[in-house]
């Protein structure tokens, strides 16, 4: 769409000016379509200024997802190389999967103002207010083995802490295993599924999605949640929810391009960001709550925990909650 190319022209341009005709030349469109395109774009609430013999440039504009206002940043990256940004859907991932059995290839980036039947793990909702959060899915086809593909939760996990903290300084922890945590409160969720292949039950797509909560109040998240929940704003980091999106895809574009070789990076960092370990858990298995302590994260991300009677054992999935984070026990 010429609005979104445009847009991406103007925003890529940064503080400068960009002339219409130097516009219609890249586009291969005329100065006409080129002035319609700007005009839609201030219609919809974008700050465009012109100057004679200047040009256009952009001064401002809403907190919106859309391609035109990621796609510079995503230029010559395999995730985001097709963006896919809608007003509202069911849900990302569901959306992407749907893509997916459709035939839509690798890297393929789905971004919503909102989400009506948002999930999250062991499916739970997850709450998804529209133009408060941050909400994507993307599309993976790694050629790895199952054993590599059931550490990619975790990876992300680290990818979207970088992503963050690369878009304005704030510091993620990890709860293990995929729970992202600001301050002791969660921050942000991470969905991970697999899709096997019907005849060989060979993997065939992995669907990564996310929801990172931007600019919510104590308010939006109500009394049941404004204890364990929190958003980048409560915490004092003001962002543009674009400007978040592109810095998250592209980190996770650095981890797809890392999968599964650079495993020693990821693995260092998750556990320098795991606020698990070091703590007292509570294994959640079926109806029974066993007590243990956390010690340590092992090489492939498993967490390794110490039972009351000294026997040790390896958690490799499952729900872990820890006592003193988001509650007494979460």
């Amino acid at each position: 769409m010429l609005e979104e190319e445009v847009l991406a022209l103007l925003r890529g341009h940064g503080e400068g000016h960009l002339s219409g005709e130097a516009m219609s030349r890249t586009l291969a469109v005329s100065r006409a379509a080129v002035w319609k395109a700007v005009e839609a774009l201030r219609r919809d609430g974008y700050q465009i200024t012109s100057a004679p013999n200047r040009g256009y440039r952009l001064a401002g504009g809403p907190d919106r997802i859309r391609a035109g206002e990621l796609a510079g940043a995503l230029a010559g990256r395999t995730v985001g190389r097709e963006l896919v940004c809608l007003e509202t859907v069911d849900s990302t991932n569901t959306e992407v999967k749907r893509r997916a059995a459709a035939g839509a290839a690798e890297g393929l980036a789905v971004l919503a103002e909102g989400q009506t039947a948002g999930r999250g793990r062991r499916g739970r909702s997850f709450q998804s207010l529209s133009g408060k959060g941050l909400y994507l899915s993307v599309l993976l086809r790694p050629a790895v083995s199952l054993a590599e593909l059931s550490q990619l939760t975790a990876w992300t996990a680290v990818a979207v802490c970088r992503g963050i903290q690369s878009c304005c300084g704030a510091e993620p922890q990890i709860k293990w295993t995929n729970d992202i945590l600001l301050n002791g409160k969660k921050l942000c969720g991470v969905l991970t599924e697999l899709e096997l292949e019907a005849e060989s039950a060979a993997p065939s797509h992995v669907v990564v999605g996310l929801g990172v909560n931007v600019s919510q109040t104590a308010a939006d998240f109500g009394p049941e949640l404004a204890d364990i929940a929190t958003s980048l704003e409560l915490e004092g980091f003001s962002v543009r929810r674009a400007e978040l999106a592109g810095q998250i895809l592209a980190a996770l574009d650095d981890l797809y391009a890392a999968f599964p070789a650079g495993k020693a990076d990821y693995l260092s960092d998750y556990r320098a960001r795991c606020a698990t370990t070091g703590r007292e858990v509570l294994l959640l298995r079926g109806d029974a709550q066993v007590p243990a302590f956390a010690e340590a994260v092992d090489d492939d991300f498993g967490l390794v925990v110490r039972c009351p009677d000294g026997r040790r054992e390896t958690v490799t999935s499952g729900e872990v909650s820890v006592r003193g984070l988001m509650g007494q026990y979460v």
